[in-house]
This record gives structure tokens, C-alpha cells and sequence, in this order.
């Protein structure tokens, strides 16, 4: 259990709230590559609260201004992409990707004091399939080079999800390993779906319903929070799963791809009762069959929203809880998820929550999220904001989901495959 007031530090992200200027100071994904194609015509964003106008200038640059003209307030977005910038249509200014008034043309001289003008615009950057944006102070740190956004595109897919609630209970759901024995246990696994699993030709979901309390240990990273889940099985080995919390707003988890690749939930807040969720999966060395894995996610529509929702009681049918999974609300993990932490409503409440042992992912998230708070507050940079190219990879980011001997160490375990991933990058 929380304060009022610790709950509204973490889930508060206007601009000015801690929160909010903790986040700034980190990249975020603020749109799918192709929903911004050449050509194409820019979109009205709300990102952390700020209303913004995405769009791709005539050298195809991604860039993010403020929505309102600063001439007399018009939606940018509905502009004219041209001449290097994009035109306001009711009087012409036009803006390049910094911000720089390039055109006054009702003006004397194209607007002889245009170059006094400068709009917001916030530094964009394309990776991964996705267009992020850094809306912090100074000069913006490197992108971080997750693997997931440097891979070939062949092995990468991303796709979004819209969520009616806040950005932290959505993802504090990614890293509580006990719900998946229950919300996403399935009694009767269809076909095609994936093992996920190294060393074993049992799937991911009968390892999970064989133990149905697993034991949980986490330990800090300079990055975040790493999460050791272990189910003893009834032949004496172990399953392992190795997870993360990785700050501000993002989660890492063996997913799809299992042990030889992983997924990754970033919750972007659009307000404080709304975000986007940004999934994408990577594999490290096999082509992604991204059929199957756009029919695993065939439920959401082509405006992000999941057919599945709360106004439809997420099509539950009592008859499929008999038999075949335990929620009744099909095979999705992402109606699952979405329906867990938006019925615990727009801002969860955590004040009135009874937290316990199999919780401490979480609260070692909180933790380390008010500390990065913190850090901003007294004017440092917080963790993880990464400034020297040389610095920017991440061997010890590795997910795992392995069948292993009972008797294994799995902390040394762990610290092999890191070993194993700092050759390799």
C-alpha cells in the first residue's frame, strides 16, 4: 500500500509534474512508422499530454512540432507538407523539423523577424519501425540500441494498442510473473501457438500450470529491474524465466520468440488516463513468421483499438471458461492484459491495494522510479540515460526462458548467457 501522494508522483506525466519531467528526459515511441508513410499526411499526436502535430518533411525526416501555429493558434496538422516544412493553411507560415519559421508570406520579405520565431519541436529519430521522440531539456542522449531496434527489419515486428488507463498499471501487469498462471492459463492450447521455451518440447503454458506459485527474486541493473521466475516441475527440473523492468516505461519479456529472442511492452501516456502500448518483437537469428504473430494480435483494429473491450465486457463467454481458458476472453494475451488493468480504472487507486511477497517486482520498480524522480528534482541525470555511443549496448538485457537441472544456479546461469550476449555484440 501507497500514499495519495506517492501514487499521484508516479502516475502523474503533464509537463511540470516529476513524473512527467523523469519520463521527458527518455526517448519514447510516439507513432508506428507506417502510420507516418512518405507523402502521407501528418497526424495530430498527444503525448505526455501535449498536443502535437507528427510529420514527415519532403526528405522524408520525421519531425514533431507544436499542434497550434504560433501566429494565431491553427492545428498544424492540418498542414501542407512542402518546401522542406510544413505549411500552416491559413496564412502560410511554414516550419521546418526544428521549430525554425521558414516562411511568413503575407509578410514584407517573406517576414523580415521570422527568424525570432521558435516554434516547439521536439528531436525525432526511426528505429525499430517506430518514430521516437526525445521531449526533454538540452541536448537529446543517444537512442539506446536495444537489439530489438537495430535487428533487420525481417527479424523485428511492432504494432500499438490503445489503453483506457494509466500508463503505470499497465505496466507493472508486464513484470507480475503470478498472473500467468491464472489470467492467461489455458486448459486447451490451440495450435500454432509457439513453445517459447529453450531445451524442451513442452510449451510455455504447460511449465506454467504445473506450478502455479512460482518463487520470485529480483536484483537492480543499471538499467532497471531484472526478475528471476523459477517453477520447479514434477520431474525435478526447473523452469526459468528471466524478466526486466527497464526505466522509465518499458518491460522485457520472453514473449513469442521465447529464449532466442524476447518482447517488449513500452507504455507511452497520452494523458494521465490514457496511453498507447507499444509492442515489438525480436528475434536474434531467425526470420519472424509475422503472419502468425499479426493473427495472435488479429483482434486489434486498424484504429489500434482492440474488438475486445470494455464496452463489449471483452466478449467473455462463460462456456469457454469450462474448457477451454481461464479468463473466457479468447487466446489474446492483449485482451487479457487490457482488461486486468483497465477495470482497475482510469488512475489505479494503490492506496486502498494489499500488496504481497510474489509483488516485488513491482515495488522494486516504484522504488526505482521515485528515485529517478528524484534525481531530475535535484537537478542529476537519472539512470539509464545514456550519453556515450560507446556505452550505448546492453549484453546484460537477456531475457530467458530455459527448462533447466534442478540443481542449477540460475543467477550464474543468467550471468553466462550475459557473458555469451557481450561476445556477440
Amino acid at each position: 500500500m501507497i500514499t495519495q501522494q506517492e501514487n499521484d508522483l508516479l502516475t502523474r506525466t503533464g509537463k511540470g509534474t516529476p513524473a512527467g519531467e523523469m519520463i521527458r528526459r527518455y526517448w519514447q515511441p510516439v507513432a508506428l512508422a507506417e502510420e507516418l508513410p512518405q507523402g502521407g499526411p501528418p497526424l495530430p499526436v498527444k503525448i505526455l499530454g501535449e498536443e502535437l502535430a507528427l510529420f514527415r518533411d519532403d526528405q522524408g525526416r520525421p519531425g514533431l512540432l507544436g499542434l497550434h501555429c504560433s501566429h494565431r493558434g491553427t492545428d498544424l496538422s492540418y498542414g501542407r507538407v512542402e518546401n522542406g516544412g510544413l505549411r500552416c493553411i491559413y496564412h502560410g507560415w511554414l516550419y521546418d523539423i526544428k521549430g525554425r519559421c521558414l516562411e511568413q508570406p503575407g509578410e514584407p520579405n517573406c517576414g523580415e523577424h521570422r527568424d525570432s520565431i521558435r516554434h516547439l519541436a521536439y528531436p525525432c529519430e526511426e528505429a525499430g519501425g517506430a518514430i521516437f521522440a526525445y521531449m526533454g531539456p538540452g541536448e537529446p542522449p543517444e537512442l539506446p540500441k536495444y537489439e530489438f531496434l537495430v535487428a533487420p527489419a525481417a527479424r523485428c515486428y511492432v504494432n500499438k494498442i490503445y489503453h483506457e488507463c494509466n500508463y503505470l498499471q499497465a505496466n507493472e501487469g508486464n513484470i507480475d510473473p503470478v498472473h500467468l498462471s491464472y489470467l492467461h492459463r489455458f486448459f486447451e492450447v490451440p495450435g500454432g501457438r509457439y513453445t517459447g521455451v529453450r531445451n524442451t518440447e513442452d510449451s510455455h503454458y504447460s511449465l506454467v500450470g504445473r506450478n502455479l506459485a512460482p518463487t520470485i527474486d529480483v536484483e537492480l541493473t543499471d538499467f532497471g529491474v531484472r526478475i528471476y521466475t523459477t517453477r520447479t516441475q514434477p520431474d525435478g527440473k526447473v523452469y526459468l524465466r528471466v524478466s526486466y523492468f527497464v526505466l522509465p516505461n518499458l518491460s522485457a519479456f520472453p514473449g513469442q520468440t521465447g529464449g532466442e529472442g524476447y518482447s517488449v511492452n513500452w507504455h507511452v501516456p497520452i494523458d494521465d488516463e490514457t496511453h498507447w502500448k507499444y509492442t515489438f518483437v525480436f528475434s536474434r537469428d531467425a526470420t519472424l513468421d509475422k503472419d502468425m504473430i499479426h493473427r495472435a494480435r488479429s483482434e486489434v483494429g486498424r484504429d489500434y483499438k482492440l474488438v475486445r473491450n470494455r464496452a463489449n465486457r471483452f466478449q467473455q463467454d462463460r462456456e469457454e471458461m469450462k474448457t477451454k481458458t481461464f479468463s473466457g476472453m479468447g487466446y489474446g494475451f492483449q485482451a487479457h492484459d487490457l482488461f486486468a488493468t483497465s477495470s482497475q480504472g482510469p488512475v489505479q487507486d494503490r492506496t486502498n491495494e494489499h500488496v504481497v511477497s510474489s509483488d516485488k517486482p513491482i515495488v522494486a520498480a516504484r522504488k526505482l522510479m521515485e528515485k529517478a524522480i528524484r534525481d531530475v528534482q535535484e537537478g542529476r541525470e537519472p539512470p539509464h540515460v545514456v550519453r556515450d555511443p560507446r556505452a550505448n549496448r546492453f549484453p546484460q538485457l537477456q531475457v530467458i526462458s530455459d527448462l533447466l537441472p534442478g540443481s542449477t544456479d540460475i543467477k550464474q546461469h543468467t550471468k553466462k548467457v550475459e557473458e555469451e550476449a557481450k561476445a556477440r555484440l
